[in-house]
């Protein structure tokens, strides 16, 4: 009889091979489970460290030395890093609230200011008044009759009613003069409109009188408690108008920044009231706060 015959190489080989195999896969298994239970530590670990880092100090402490706690030990520290971004953004946001909070009162002050001077709060001041083509009632009688009134014939009858563009705000006019509500810096402006036409019926005196070279002047008086008015601009030209020319023009426009007061008053004067012409379009005077 033959002896029984043993495995095999073949056979051998492959029960080598899953053996090994399993080894291997048990080796796995017990890694990943190795390494997921000290992941977990790990992170528990870290978790607790980050609310420590909010705890184990007082933040208050840790805002006054912000500044001075950095170093390079300190920044390789990530709980020292959690602490230093937070307490930059809760400085942030104080000094944010702070500055709100200041300009408040800051207003609340200037307005309790103005009040307390005796001044409106700040509001739209100005006006622009047009020429009345009644030129006869426009003017006042000769300056030299009148104290406190400068040189020239003060314009006194502006039309202010709001026909075509004049207009009041805020501000009053009495017989001629503005009345400023509020002390600060105007802008004043005024034109005059000088029309010459020869008329058959006009005395040759008075013709030949008007004729000859004459200065056209326009004042801006500021009437203030002085007893005299103090002249803040005066623009002139000199006209003489040929024989043979039907009729002549001049215009005559200044304007200026100036600080004026409150109650302080301002108007106009002209030079040769019997040649002003009262257009509308033409004739006007005006002021406005800038500041």
């Amino acid at each position: 009889m033959l002896p029984a015959a043993g495995p095999s190489p073949a056979q051998t080989c492959g029960a080598v091979l899953v053996t090994a195999v399993l080894l291997q896969s048990v080796c796995v298994a017990v890694t990943f489970l190795y390494f997921t239970n000290e992941l977990k530590q790990l992170r528990d670990t870290y978790s607790k460290s980050g609310v420590a880092c909010l705890t184990g100090e007082e933040m208050g402490n840790f805002l006054q030395n912000l500044d001075l706690t950095e170093g390079e030990d300190r920044e390789a520290d990530p709980c020292w890093q959690v602490k230093w971004h937070l307490g930059k953004l809760i400085k942030k946001m104080m000094a944010r609230s702070y500055e709100e909070n200041i300009s408040a009162v800051n207003g609340d002050r200037a307005l309790t200011l103005s009040h307390t001077d005796g001044q409106p709060p700040a509001t739209r001041i100005a006006a622009h008044l047009t020429g009345n083509s009644n030129r006869r009632s426009s003017l006042s009688p000769r300056i030299d009759s009148l104290p406190r009134r400068g040189n020239g014939q003060k314009i006194s009858n502006w039309e202010s009613s709001r026909k075509g563009h004049s207009f009041l705000y805020n501000v009053e006019l009495r017989n001629g003069e503005l009345v400023i509500p509020q002390t600060g810096f105007y802008y004043i402006y005024s034109q005059t409109y000088f029309r010459f036409r020869e008329n058959e019926n006009e005395d040759s005196g008075l013709l030949a009188q008007i004729r000859n070279p004459k200065q056209l002047v326009q004042y801006v008086y500021k009437l203030t408690n002085y007893p005299e008015p103090i002249l803040l601009m005066k623009s002139a030209r000199t006209s003489c108008w040929s024989k043979k020319a039907e009729y002549g023009l001049y215009s005559i426009y200044q304007g200026g920044v100036f600080q004026l007061k409150r109650e302080d008053r301002i108007f106009v004067s002209v030079s040769n009231g019997d040649i002003v012409d009262m257009d509308k379009e033409a004739s006007f005077f005006g002021a406005f706060m800038i500041s």
